[in-house]
């Protein structure tokens, strides 16, 4: 791990101690089996792409650790309702605060806002972070590869499943994949952005996909903001994709979604 990234999962710890300090486990296990019923995060993917369309997963962002604030008019819940008019298929939302400026509140709001499954994005490191993902409201969790050893893995993919909630596995290089390959992933986000590094490379995910079991939904992540990147990912295979940065500094957010969603090869497209 990059030293920014230590630090991240270092306070990320501290953090997680001091919330099961305030809520509980038997606390937030309640709120997690009253919590509204799970969205179909994967299925909701799997259905865009038998559509024809892109499955796009659009991310609510205030800030990151790299580039600062990237959105100061910032409502989870327009951006969210701006999204679906776009054509997004799935939400994710930041709800880190020291280094994304994100919220548990601003996940409520934007599942509150319509009807799209909404991922956590978060740096998972504990079950009770899983536990509580589901009380907020999320349908699928993120579970870094990078920053998870192989029990943590399983033991945070096997409290998810147990809530029936969807599991988006990162990973950036060919280490990390083999590794999900034991967890039996159904969704594999692959990250062009190196996290020890920081750089961003579009051939990561062109490198990787042909490694990912046949059956499992591949998603492309970070550096892409253009029709041409989205039509580049689907030549290799990828037809699904988490974005987030250039459609949050979007003044018009549904707009740019519609844009970005525009094929530039019309028959680029396959389920």
């Amino acid at each position: 791990m990059s030293d920014v990234l230590e630090k991240i999962i270092a306070d990320k710890r501290v953090h997680v101690e001091r919330q099961r300090g305030l809520v509980p486990d038997s606390q937030v296990l309640t709120a997690a089996e009253t919590a509204p019923r799970v969205r179909g995060f994967a299925e909701a993917l799997k259905e865009a792409m038998r559509d024809g369309n892109y499955g796009l997963i659009a991310e609510i962002k205030k800030a990151s650790p790299s580039k600062g604030l990237i959105r100061e008019n910032f409502d989870p819940r327009a951006l969210a309702r701006a999204y679906a008019d776009g054509g997004a298929t799935c939400l994710s939302v930041l709800t880190d605060r020291p280094y994304f400026l994100g919220a548990d509140d601003f996940l409520g709001q934007a599942r509150d806002a319509g009807s799209l499954p909404v991922l956590r994005k978060d740096f998972m490191i504990e079950p009770y972070q899983i536990v509580e993902s589901r009380a907020l409201g999320a349908d699928c969790v993120l579970l870094i590869m990078a920053v998870l050893d192989d029990e943590q893995a399983d033991t945070l993919a096997t409290t998810a499943r147990g809530l029936e909630m969807d599991i988006l596995f990162e990973v950036h290089d060919e280490e990390e994949l083999e590794r999900t390959k034991t967890l039996n992933p159904e969704l594999v986000g692959i990250n062009n952005r190196n996290l020890r590094t920081f750089d961003v490379d579009l051939a990561t995910t062109e490198n990787l996909v042909s490694h990912v079991p046949e059956d499992t939904i591949v998603i492309s992540e970070s550096g892409l903001s253009t029709p041409q990147d989205l039509n580049r990912m689907s030549a290799a295979g990828v037809n699904c994709f988490l974005i987030g940065e250039s459609l949050m500094r979007a003044d018009d957010v549904a707009q740019a979604t519609s844009e970005l969603l525009t094929p530039f090869d019309s028959d680029a497209v396959t389920a």
